[in-house]
């Protein structure tokens, strides 16, 4: 399938999308990632994105969270913690390889130098996106960490 532009956009998640996002999240996760996971891992994840603490945090604007639109449908999503701290990155399974990732990385780096006047950008990376990551230029800070079951790479981009 190719991407109809004039279809499609990137725009921050309203306060009545936040579920459909994390939702978003928890399935692609499950079909991508869980199997890289320890059962530890696993819930660990599912207890970061279920966690109330975390929604308080968007609706009062510190976890900000972007959404890619498709056709009028949530098809990727992208959030922020700590500033320039790319937390939760996905994109659903049908539309990978169109550039939406991409799309949402640029957007939210754009966010991070007008909104946030910060000039780099972080990501603890799964093993399934280290790839990706590094086709946008990040860089490895370390080399991959396991905490609590979960797998990454620390990696950084200069804006």
């Amino acid at each position: 399938m190719k991407l109809d532009e004039s279809k499609f956009c990137v725009r921050p998640v309203y306060a009545d999308e936040y579920q459909d996002a994390i939702a978003l999240a928890w399935k692609t996760f499950l079909r991508f990632e869980a199997d890289m996971y320890t059962p530890e891992g696993v819930k660990s994840f599912q207890n970061f994105i279920t966690n109330q603490n975390l929604k308080k945090l968007f609706d009062t604007g510190q976890y900000p969270m972007f959404a890619a639109v498709y056709r009028g449908e949530i098809v990727g999503m992208l959030s922020l913690r700590s500033s320039a701290h790319i937390s939760l990155l996905f994109v659903d399974e049908h539309f990978h390889y169109m550039g939406i990732g991409r799309k949402l990385v640029e957007y939210a780096c754009t966010y991070i130098q007008k909104e946030l006047d910060d000039f780099k950008v972080t990501v603890n990376a799964a093993p399934y996106a280290v790839g990706f990551y590094h086709k946008l230029g990040f860089t490895d800070m370390e080399n991959e960490k396991e905490e609590a079951g979960v797998r990454f790479t620390p990696m950084s981009l200069i804006l």
